[in-house]
Parts: C-alpha cells; structure tokens; sequence
C-alpha cells in the first residue's frame, strides 16, 4: 500500500497559498502569546502544502532556534540550535536562499540532530525568514518519502515566510541585535570603497531613503489593494515622464539610453502582473511589490552578467519607488530638499533618483554597492558628482548629519573627521586646485622634453559628456574613442540612426584634431541582451569578445561601419579594430568597413575623404606577426590595460595581484622596446592607450623606450605634460637602454632620476 502523500498541484498549490494566508489572518488577530501563534502556524502549513513536517526556525543570540514545529520532536523546541551556515537550515539564513531537496541528508551541508527525529525524513524544503533585508529566522517542510516540491510550492512558503516577519515582529521576537543598527557614533572612521566617479566633496551626511517597513502583509480587501496598485502605477509613471522631461536631459545625451530603459520597467506589464498575483494570493499592495522584489533581489544575487544585473538594479529601484507611493511614504531626502552641502548615503540609486536632488548641493554619493558600469554612475559622471561604491556597513558607521569628507581619488570617506584632517583635506583640495591651475596655464602650451622632442598627448573617450574635456585639457585629439558604451546602456541594439547621431558629435566638437574610434568591445564580462552570448565563460576577459564577437556577428559590425562612414562624410575617418589576434582578423574586419564603404558609393552618398585603419596590440601573439602585419595597417596602438594582464597571466582587477601586475616590470617594458622599434622600422605611428601612459612615472619610462604618442584619460594630460616639459628625454633613453640590460627592477631608478633631475610627477 502507498501511503505517499501525493505532492500537490499547481492549483491546489495556489489555492493553498490563499488558504493559509487566510488561516494566518485569523491567528495574527487572535489575542493568543506568541508561542501558541507559532505553534498553530505550522499545523496550518503542514496540513495545507501536505507536509509531515512545518517547523519555524527563529535567530536568537546569533543562532537559529527550533521555535515550533509540526511532526519533530516536540522535546526539541528551544533545544536544537543551529550557527548561521551551519546545516540546511543556516546555509538558507546565511544565503537568503530557498532549498528544495528530495533527499537531505545526502546535502553535503546537512547536520543530523538526533534530538529532532528527523532521521525518518527524507525530502526537505525551506525557506528565509526576511526583515528588512535580514534573515531573521527560516521556514522548513519534510516529508518522509522522497520528493521534490513544486516552485508554486516554494512561492507559497516564500509568501508565507513574508506574513510570518510580521507576526514575530509584532510579538517581539526579533532578536534585536541580528537587524542592522547604527553603532555608537563615536570617533573618526577612514572607509575605503571602490572609485566609480572620481573627483572630492565635503559635506554632510544625509540617507537617500530607508526601505519601507511593512506592517500589514495580509489584506482584508483584495479588489481594494488591485485598486491602490492600479494608482501607484499611474503615480509612479507620471513622476517617471516629468523627470524625463528635465530640460538638462531634453537634448540628446548618454542618459538617452539609460533612462528609456529605465521608463521601459516602469510600463513593463508583466512586471505590475506578478504584483496583481501577488495581490490576488492575499497580500497587501505593500507585501505584494515587496514580494516581487524580493525574488528580483534574489535572481540580482546570482547574476554574473554586469548588464542583467543593471537592468534588475533598475527595477529594484522603481519597486522602492512603487512601494512609497502606495504606502504614502514619499519622503526621500530629495523630496524633502536639502539645503545645504551634501553627502549621499544610500545601499545603491537607480538613475531617476539621482536626478531628484539639487545639484548644487550634492557633493558626493557613497553607496554600500554600486559598480562601474552602473546606470546610475554614468548619470553621475555626466553630472560631475563623485561616487565611492562598495563601502560596506554604513548604516552601522555613518549617523545621520555626521561630517563627511569624500575623496574618490583616493577611494576613500572621512566620517566625522577630526580638525587636523579636516585642515589636511583642505589643504590638499588647494594643493590640487592650484596644481590643476597650473596645468591649466600649459593647456596651449606644447608638449615638448628639454631637448626638443615633441610628444602628441592625446585623451580617451567613450561618452558625450567626456567631449568638453578635449578643449578644456588642451589634448591633441581623442586617440581613443570607445564606442562600446553606448551599446552597454541599451536594452537593444543601438539603431543606426543613434550610432550616428554620437559620431558625428564627436567629430564636430574635435574640429580638426584627428578622433579614432575603437569598433565595439563588448562580449566576456560586457555581455549585452541582445547578442547571443556563449555559456558562461571562466575567464571573459580572454574569451568571446571584442573582434572575436564582431566577426561573428558581422551584422552587428556592418551596422556600425556604415554609422561610422555617414558620421565621417567629408572627413577623415581613423577606425581601430580591439584585441586582434592574427592579421587575418583584422584583415577580414577592414573588409567589412570596406564593404559598407562600396555600398555606400553606390548609393550616391557622400564619403569621408580618408580612410585610415589601425589595431589594437593587447594579446601578446600579435607581436609575433609584426613584420607580416604592421604593413597592413595604417596605425598602431597598444592597450596596456589588457595586453599586461596577458603578459603576466594575473588579473588586473584581483588585489591579491596586484604587485604581479606591474607597468615598469622589466619584462612589460622589454615587451613594449620591442614593439616600438618594429613600429618605428616600418614607419607606422604607434600610440600607447592604456592607463600606463597617464601616471607620469610610467609615461616617462615609455618616452625613453621611444613612444611618441600617448592617449589617456583628460586629468591625466596637465601632469604628463608638465612631466615632459621638465624632461631630458636623450639622456633618459640612454639610461634606460642600461637598466633594461640589468633586468633589475626600474620604478625605483626612474623615481631616482626624477628627484635628481626636477622632473615634475605632480
């Protein structure tokens, strides 16, 4: 005889879900103590999803206790504890993670009780209890025969575990001390962060927003909440298209993309549908856009996919903004004004909420997230406000009101700095000001060493906003234009039209200094919606990307080849192709452009009047083929960044690398010697694009190997110069052709020349 439970279905799943959420409303509002509440809902659980076994799991003294159960032994209640992370139960406090298995006990996280019982259970399935975004407790289900439970299974625990938040918190049992609390806010803390916008600000502190706080999950009315979210919508989207429609964002921009994405979500249907069902299973408007959101603070958790998970920041954020709508809590910092200056806090901002405050006293962003492709980074950049990401903990070290001082260039936030700091901090936002000042009078000047060797320094560029910064840094041109990140902001495949649109930009404000345009480097970690992506790929940097992915979307490069040559119509068009491998490659991608550029004849249209094609050096293999290739090309530039990671096999962005990946390493520099003077033979104009040629150390190290041009970002471009201008350039090339021989190590020796020659490092 089978004597199974036979798992539920997905109708009676959902009808199980309403069910519960209707027994619970009637023991919320009972006038029972807290423990018999609990010890009712998991007889309500157990008997509605079919299960042998529902227990309750609370954290208490930094610990999960066995608070009540259904089918354990009822002598382990207030006995069995668990640390966070220990057993099935602490992996899904410690993760905020579901578990759904058929068999527990061959997890290799599962930590046999014997107290419980539960060695007659096989299958298990539990969920996070969530406050405020802290596992407060977990919610469990066993059955002795093996099975699986469904995902609607799983949505009903998850939505039960929600109303359940509720409850204990309202009964008191919410262990004070696991939720996050501001410390004692006593003394001076130095934060350190990830830089995502550089630049300095003073000012105080001020939180964008606490999340709201649900106080009612279950809802008498279900027809009455469809209709307060019906209402939200409407609120949310007009606040949405007002912001839209800000005269600093009517004419075109980098925010264009951003903020049509964002404006998408935001009329996204199936998104306010999973709210409605939501709704519909019984919760409030409140519970039911926070239930939505917790799954997608959940799918953000997991995804590896820089785009994806911008796209479900954005989300995340109009969830926050639906939410305060419909609870009436509106109050953001924004919205209640701030009048005077400013430090930002906030866990992460979507776009349209940075676009909310008064730029004239928003001094800074700190964020507990944040990444460099962020929307809302790139909003900030074109805004000039200064961002430091990745400070951990700020609700537990930064009160409200305390003195901020952000230096992003250093990475770093000064809370509640003490005067000598305060004086040191501004002394060097004067010392950086009249520097910059003097960098500024050598804008018009040439860059040209002691001895009369001219150097073109040039600027990198990749935004509309970064367009300014060719006058105002004096730069001979843009020697590298990175047209990729117009295709990182789009949900979709940027149209032509819009290529377009950016290019000729770009061309009119050079004038006649000479722009060139990197086709687009997207693929291995800048993955983008809209191509086909490979499986996920164990080192994207050396993976599907870049001309690799163009040549295998050529559709994609025909598109922007023929954007590129209308941009370019009566100029001179400098296209560069990245991370070629073998000259095949390149020579296939110039047959591409060329293609178009017949088409495009054909068609009677106007051409540029010159076509030049370079490459870029980052993989290594390519300066083995520099005889064969270099004829083939117009110019040459090399990406540091890349090609030195390449070179040593470390990762750039692993700070446990960070001493292996260095620019003046002997070896990187006998690499670049060697490139040079091939280049140099065969007459072709070689510039260096990396971050190495904008610290003025390594920049000098590369006059001396022979390098003549230099393209990097526009603040790098006054203390190269003024490094330049106080230059020897003879005399150093002839000591580096020595040091080199040595093979010992050269940033000490090049500092040492420095200091004895008066060389300007800034």
């Amino acid at each position: 005889m089978d004597t199974q439970t036979p798992p539920a279905t997905p109708r009676s799943a959902g009808a199980a879900a309403r069910d519960i959420l209707r027994r619970l409303h009637e023991v919320m509002a009972s006038r029972a103590r807290a423990q018999a509440k609990l010890n009712k809902v998991v007889r309500i659980i157990a008997k509605s999803l079919s299960s042998e076994v529902c227990s309750i799991y609370l954290l208490r003294d930094g610990v999960l206790e066995l608070y009540a159960t259904k089918g354990l032994a009822q002598e382990a209640v207030h006995v069995t504890r668990l640390a966070v992370g220990e057993g099935l139960v602490g992996q899904i406090a410690a993760n905020r993670e579901p578990l759904n298995l058929d068999e527990a006990a061959e997890h290799p996280d599962f930590a046999y009780k014997p107290e419980t019982g539960e060695d007659l259970f096989h299958s298990f399935a539990g969920v996070p209890i969530i406050r405020q975004e802290s596992a407060v407790g977990v919610l469990a289900v066993q059955h002795v025969e093996p099975r699986q439970y469904q995902d609607i299974e799983i949505e009903a625990l998850q939505t039960v575990a929600m109303v359940l938040a509720e409850l204990i918190s309202a009964a008191g049992l919410i262990d004070a001390s696991t939720m996050t609390a501001v410390r004692s806010h006593q003394g001076p803390l130095r934060l350190e962060g990830l830089k995502l916008v550089k630049g300095v600000g003073q000012g105080r502190a001020v939180f964008h927003q606490p999340r709201v706080v649900i106080e009612h999950t279950v809802s008498d009315d279900i027809e009455g909440e469809k209709q307060r979210i019906v209402k939200a919508f409407k609120t949310m989207r007009e606040q949405i298209d007002r912001m839209m429609g800000k005269a600093e964002f009517a004419a075109p921009g980098d925010h264009d993309d951003i903020l049509e994405t964002y404006k998408m979500f935001a009329y996204d249907e199936g998104w306010s549908r999973r709210i409605t069902e939501a709704i519909e299973s019984g919760l409030t408007a409140e519970a039911g856009i926070e239930r939505v959101a917790q799954k997608t603070r959940a799918r953000l958790r997991k995804a590896d996919d820089p785009f994806f998970a911008e796209r479900l920041h954005d989300l995340d954020d109009l969830s926050n903004r639906l939410l305060r709508i419909v609870s009436g809590q509106v109050g953001t910092a924004a919205q209640m004004g701030i009048g005077r200056d400013t430090i930002l806090l906030a866990r992460n901002l979507g776009p349209a909420e940075l676009l909310e405050y008064d730029r004239r006293f928003l001094k800074g962003v700190v964020l507990e997230e944040g990444s460099l492709t962020a929307h809302v980074i790139i909003i900030a950049r074109a805004m000039g406000i200064p961002v430091l990401g990745q400070v951990k903990d700020i609700r537990a070290q930064i009160a409200e009101g305390d003195p901020l001082l952000l230096d992003v260039t250093r990475g770093v936030v000064f809370v509640r700095p003490p005067e000598t700091v305060v004086e040191q901090f501004e002394e060097q936002v004067a010392l950086r000001d009249r520097r910059q000042a003097e960098y500024a009078k050598l804008r018009d000047k040439p860059a040209v060493t002691l001895d009369g060797t001219p150097i073109q320094l040039f600027m990198n560029a990749g935004l509309r906003a970064d367009i300014p910064s060719l006058e105002a840094s004096g730069a001979d041109g843009i020697g590298l234009f990175r047209t990729e990140f117009q295709f990182l902001v789009s949900a979709t495949l940027p149209r032509r039209e819009r290529q377009t649109s950016l290019y000729q930009d770009v061309l009119e404000a050079a004038g006649d200094k000479p722009v060139t345009f990197r086709t687009v480097d997207i693929g291995g970690d800048k993955t983008v919606p809209y191509v086909d992506s490979h499986a996920r790929e164990e080192n994207p940097a050396m993976g599907y990307r870049a001309l690799r992915l163009a040549l295998g979307r050529k559709g994609l490069m025909k598109v922007q080849a023929r954007a590129l040559l209308e941009a370019s119509a009566g100029r001179t068009l400098r296209i560069m192709f990245p991370m070629v491998s073998e000259p095949w490659e390149f020579a296939e991608a110039k047959s591409i452009v060329l293609e178009q550029l017949a088409a495009q004849m054909a068609r009677g249209k106007e051409l540029p009047t010159e076509l030049k094609f370079g490459a870029m050096l980052e993989v290594p293999a390519l300066a083995e083929m520099l005889d064969v290739f270099l004829p083939q090309i117009d110019f040459l530039s090399i990406g540091t960044n890349d090609l030195v990671q390449f070179l040593f096999a470390a990762d750039r962005s692993n700070p446990a690398l960070a001493e292996r990946f260095d620019w003046l390493s002997p070896a990187v520099l006998r690499f670049m010697k060697r490139v040079v003077d091939a280049a140099d033979d065969a007459a072709k104009p070689v510039t260096v694009c990396g971050e190495m040629g904008g610290r003025p150390v390594a920049a000098m190290a590369l006059l001396a190997l022979g390098y003549r041009r230099l393209s990097i970002t526009p603040a790098g471009i006054g203390p190269v110069k003024a490094m330049v201008r106080s230059l020897d350039l003879e005399a150093l090339s002839k000591a580096m052709d020595g040091w080199l021989r040595t093979g010992m190590p050269i940033r000490p020796k090049l500092r040492q020349w420095a200091e004895r020659y008066s060389v300007k490092l800034g």
